[in-house]
């Protein structure tokens, strides 16, 4: 199972919090980028922040519509990564998916998690 396996999706008020996580089982050597992506109803895939780097460093980069409110990290001995979503808006709502590329530029897709800003 090379699918990432994605966690954290919910239903949360404006302003509120929530935090995703990424899990893959590919060896931590072997990855380029972990990223998430977003997608709401009729719109198109998104990039929302993607991880770059190897165990020792990393580089980050973020929509501009997120910046400021969401960070991303990895855990590089648990081979995950992580979304801190922090006050959240309705524009936020959307499904959220990981995605992993390996050196070798293979693409991995997790199925998505629901994250809903409402009242």
């Amino acid at each position: 199972q090379v699918q990432p396996v994605e966690s954290g999706g919910g239903l949360v008020q404006p302003g509120g919090s929530l935090r995703l996580s990424c899990a893959t089982s590919l060896s931590i050597f072997s990855i380029k980028s972990m990223g998430w992506y977003r997608q709401a109803p009729g719109k198109e895939r998104e990039l929302v922040a993607d991880i770059t780097g190897g165990i020792t460093s990393s580089s980050t980069n973020y929509a501009d519509s997120v910046k400021g409110r969401f960070t991303i990290s990895k855990d590089t001995a648990k081979k995950t990564a992580y979304l801190q979503m922090n006050n959240l808006k309705p524009e936020d709502t959307a499904l959220y998916f990981c995605k992993v590329v390996t050196l070798a530029n293979f693409v991995y897709w997790g199925q998505g998690t629901q994250v809903t800003v409402s009242p």
